[in-house]
C-alpha cells in the first residue's frame, strides 16, 4: 500500500486524537468576597469531566479540560457547608447530592448558568441564562478561537433589586417567574410553549434591561447565544467591571422583543464588543432538563396562584399578567426598566 497513506492516515488520527482530548480549557476564577463551589452537569451523551463540582476560594481559580463535542453547564454554589465528612448542603445552587461533588444532579433553582456545547470541527455554542433564576454575577469571556467570540454574562447584582415574589431564602437568590408562579405564560409551556405565543414579561424584560446578553426567557435565542470555533473559556464569578461606563456610549443597545420601545439599557452589557449572538438554530437557557434547549417549567398554575400574588399586594405580578385595573404593562414596562437601568448606572 502506499506509504504517503500511512501519513495521511497517521496525521489524522494525531489530529483526532488531539483534538478529541483537547476540546476547551475551562477556567474558573473567583472574584466573590466568599467561596463557590462550582457545579458541573455534563448533558445525556457526553462525558463526565474530571470533577462534577469543587470549592473554590475567593481570589483563586482552576481550570479543566472538556473534549470536543461536550456540551453541559456550569454554576456557582453559595454558602455552603460540607463539614469534615464532605456532606452537606449549600444556600444557592445546591445540586442536592449532599456533597461537594454533584454527581450527576443539576443545579435546584435559582442559579446562574453558564452553558455550552463545544463543536466536533465546528463552532462552539455558548451562553449565560437567567431563565432558572439567578443567584450570583457571572462573565464568560473567551481567550484563541475564531467567529464572532463575544463576551457574555451578568455582571449586575440582581439580589439587590430582586422583585419580593421573586426573593428567595434570606433574598440571596431571585427567582425566575416560572418557579415563582408556576404559569404557563411564565414557564413557556402547554399553549405558550413556541416562539409565538411565549413572550417576554415584566419580570424578564427586568432581567434583560440588566444583563442583555443573558437569557431572560426561554425563547430568547437572538441576543442570548453566541458563537466560536477552538476556543478556551473563562468563567468569572462576581466580576469586575471597570469598563463598564466606558462602554456605555460606545456599545449597541440589545433590547428584547417587547411590545413597547424599551430605554437603552446598553451599560448594562459586559462588553463594549458590538457583536451579536448567533443562534445557529439552537435554544438555550434552562436546567428543568437534561441539555439545553429544554424549558417546561411546573405549568400546574392557575389563577388562583396569580389571586394569591395580588392579594399579598404583588403589583409587579399584576402587571405582568394584565391584572392591575390602573395601570397597564404597555404603560408601565417602559417606567419599570427605565428604573432599573437608573439603579444599574448608579451602581456602576
Amino acid at each position: 500500500m502506499d506509504p504517503l497513506y500511512y501519513i495521511i492516515l497517521s496525521l489524522s488520527l494525531l489530529h483526532f486524537l488531539h483534538t478529541g482530548v483537547n476540546g476547551a480549557t475551562f477556567t474558573f476564577v473567583n472574584k466573590c468576597d466568599n467561596t463557590v463551589w462550582p457545579g458541573i452537569l455534563a448533558n445525556a451523551g457526553t462525558p463526565k469531566l474530571a470533577t462534577t463540582g469543587f470549592e473554590l476560594p475567593t481570589g483563586t481559580s482552576q481550570s479543566l479540560q472538556a473534549p470536543t463535542g461536550w456540551s453541559g453547564r456550569f454554576w456557582g454554589r453559595t454558602g455552603c457547608n460540607f463539614g469534615g465528612s464532605g456532606l452537606g448542603y449549600c444556600a444557592t445552587g445546591d445540586c442536592g447530592s449532599g456533597a461537594v461533588e454533584c454527581n450527576g444532579a443539576g443545579a435546584e433553582p435559582p442559579a446562574t448558568l453558564a452553558e455550552f456545547t463545544l463543536g466536533t470541527g465546528s463552532q462552539d455554542f455558548y451562553d449565560v441564562s437567567l431563565v432558572d433564576g439567578y443567584n450570583l454575577p457571572m462573565l464568560v469571556e473567551v481567550s484563541g478561537g475564531s467567529g464572532l467570540c463575544a463576551t457574555t454574562g451578568c455582571v449586575v447584582d440582581l439580589n439587590q433589586v430582586c422583585p419580593s415574589e421573586l426573593k428567595a431564602g434570606n433574598g440571596n437568590a431571585c427567582k425566575s417567574a416560572c418557579e415563582a408562579f408556576g404559569s404557563p405564560e411564565y414557564c413557556c409551556s402547554g399553549a405558550y410553549g413556541s416562539p409565538t405565543t411565549c413572550q417576554p414579561t415584566v419580570y424578564s424584560q427586568m432581567f434583560k434591561a440588566a444583563c442583555p446578553r443573558s437569557y431572560s426567557y426561554a425563547y430568547d435565542d437572538a441576543s442570548s447565544t453566541f458563537t466560536c470555533s477552538g476556543a478556551d473559556y473563562t468563567i468569572t464569578f462576581c466580576p469586575s467591571t471597570p469598563s463598564q461606563k466606558s462602554s456605555r456610549d460606545t456599545t449597541t443597545p440589545v433590547t428584547a422583543p417587547v411590545t413597547t420601545t424599551p430605554p437603552d439599557f446598553s451599560g448594562s452589557d459586559p462588553t463594549g464588543s458590538t457583536s451579536t449572538g448567533s443562534g445557529g438554530g439552537m435554544t438555550y437557557g434552562s436546567a428543568s432538563e437534561g441539555g439545553p434547549g429544554m424549558i417546561t417549567g411546573p405549568g400546574t398554575g392557575t389563577g388562583t396562584t396569580t389571586s394569591a400574588v395580588l392579594t399579598d399586594g404583588s403589583w409587579l405580578a399584576g402587571l405582568a399578567m394584565g391584572h392591575s385595573p390602573s395601570l397597564q404593562p404597555t404603560i408601565v414596562v417602559p417606567f419599570v426598566i427605565a428604573i432599573f437601568s437608573l439603579f444599574t448606572f448608579l451602581t456602576l
